[in-house]
């Protein structure tokens, strides 16, 4: 999930908008990265228990 992560804080908008927030909060970055793996599990378990895809939306 550790690398999963830091993917998903480059590539994908919602996350990179959630993580910049946490940065500018003066966060630092481990906790950064295991905020958005643990966003990206709950995300993946909605998905799963909704059986819906994924669909990129802006924050």
């Amino acid at each position: 999930m550790f690398q999963a992560s830091l993917v998903a804080e480059h590539r994908n908008p919602s996350l990179r908008f959630f993580a910049d927030r946490l940065r500018r909060a003066g966060k630092p970055h481990k906790v950064i990265i295991t905020a958005a793996a643990r966003k990206l599990v709950t995300i993946a378990n909605a998905l799963c228990k909704s059986r819906q895809k994924w669909t990129a939306t802006a924050p």
